[in-house]
């Protein structure tokens, strides 16, 4: 599941991070980020999902 949340992360950068955080201030900076650029809010889903994951692990 993880992997199909980084690739929809990278191509609909805002439905990765609702999937990984529901409506949350995560979700609001990526809708900024994409609406400034699609490659600025594919970095931060992409990394948003990984964070979410590794904070999970401990």
């Amino acid at each position: 599941m993880k992997i199909l949340r980084i690739i929809l992360g990278i191509l609909l950068p805002p439905v990765g991070v609702f999937l990984t955080y529901g409506i949350s201030s995560a979700l609001f900076i990526n809708i900024l980020l994409t609406i400034l650029g699609w490659i600025p809010g594919s970095i931060h889903a992409a990394w948003a999902i990984t964070k979410h994951y590794e904070r999970e692990a401990y």
